[in-house]
């Protein structure tokens, strides 16, 4: 027998065992659901099938979990985003026991982290703590992903949604891979989210995140993924190809933040009562509709993602309008001379204040007198916003 069809017997197994230990019998098929035959068409279209290995991420900020698939070219490609229906805490990682900090960082879910018998209704652990919580101190467990909508640390789907999600792990078990990464990010690590969030005690850590982020978009391969020193490590893709690309990406979103910095954009912290939900639930959440089933302190989401401005983005002067001097040969044997025809355009700023009248023109542009001396004349001026 072939190692897949040998670890897809072993998950069943594992899966039929803690069902005949604990699980009701009305439950008996909620967790070997089928992935909705829309999904599997999907699948199909994008190069890509339910035996194929995955990946996830998730986004506090934007409430989102992502599906990634493995295609044939041997990279991951997107496959569905999940609205997240309930996650609590603030952005950062989790600390302690009791915070309701739902994780952040890089995590293994193997199959015996899937729970088909969950309080609510299926769920699967993250691996928190992982080496790196470790590392620094952190305490807690069973941070899950799991349905209904209230979170106490995890990130609480629909009961629908996380049917599908463990559905789709399941199949990516039975088809042999044995764990699959589960990313947890605050918010998509843009360059722009990096500047903006430059004051927050955790940026330090975000940014460590984000190389993992970046290699993960220039080459659409798993991350390699360690801990040392009390620090993820990264390892360098083993195509030269795909890691010239992360290298490149890497140097670039670093000068985009930087300039972003430099350039003045404004600093920000974004604040939570506890946590979020995604716009898709906000307005359903805070009614109480019974379509969300139990959600957890509904009165908090009121006060959800308010961004409050640390640094004020620094003002930009107005740029000076700019004097275009477009040069034109001399007419010949009276035919006119169209734009088209111009041959030298030459840019200056004006440089005067307010209210001041121009300065002549050839005081602003070196070296006009003698070009135009030397062939050119009926030079066109005119005033131009920049």
């Amino acid at each position: 027998m072939g190692l897949n069809g040998t670890r897809g017997i072993l998950y069943a197994g594992i899966l039929a065992t803690a069902f005949v230990c604990s699980a009701p019998s009305a439950q008996a098929a909620k967790h070997l659901a089928p992935i909705p035959a829309a999904t599997v068409a999907l699948m199909a279209a994008k190069g890509t099938s339910p035996s194929a290995p995955i990946l996830m991420r998730v986004f506090k900020k934007e409430s989102e979990l992502e599906v990634w698939k493995l295609g044939r070219d041997g990279r991951y490609l997107h496959l569905k985003t999940f609205p997240i229906c309930r996650w609590s805490g603030q952005l950062g990682p989790k600390m302690r026991v009791g915070d309701r900090q739902a994780p952040e960082g890089f995590y293994s879910v193997t199959p015996r982290q899937m729970n088909p018998n969950s309080s609510y209704y299926l769920s699967f652990d993250t691996g928190f703590p992982n080496a790196y919580d470790r590392a620094r101190g952190a305490t807690g467990s069973a941070l899950m992903v799991h349905g209904t909508c209230s979170s106490m640390g995890c990130y609480a789907m629909t009961d629908t949604q996380v049917s599908e999600i463990f559905a789709l792990a399941r199949e990516a078990f039975a088809g042999g891979q044995p764990a699959f990464q589960f990313q947890a990010y605050p918010f998509r690590m843009t360059a722009q989210n990096i500047a903006r969030h430059r004051t927050e005690p955790h940026i330090g850590f975000w940014r460590m995140l984000k190389e993992g982020y970046d290699r993960f978009e220039a080459t659409r391969e798993e991350p390699a993924v360690s801990v040392a020193g009390g620090k993820y490590v990264f390892g360098p893709s083993r195509n030269s190809e795909r890691e010239a690309l992360a290298q490149a990406r890497l140097a670039e979103e670093s000068r985009k933040a930087e300039a972003l910095i430099a350039d003045g954009v404004a600093a920000i912290r974004t604040t939570y009562s506890d946590g979020g939900t995604h716009p898709t639930y906000a307005a359903l959440a805070r009614a109480g509709s019974a379509s969300l089933g139990m959600v957890s302190r509904p009165e908090a989401l009121a006060l959800a993602g308010r961004e409050v401005t640390v640094i004020p983005a620094r003002a930009v002067p107005p740029l000076p309008p700019v004097l275009v001097a477009g040069l034109r040969p001399p007419v010949q044997d009276a035919v006119p001379v169209r734009p088209a025809d111009m041959s030298i355009f030459v840019f200056a700023s004006l440089g005067y204040g307010v209210g001041e009248p121009p300065k002549p023109a050839m005081s602003l542009i070196s070296g006009s007198a003698r070009i135009i001396g030397q062939g050119f004349s009926g030079a066109a001026f005119q005033l131009a916003s920049r």
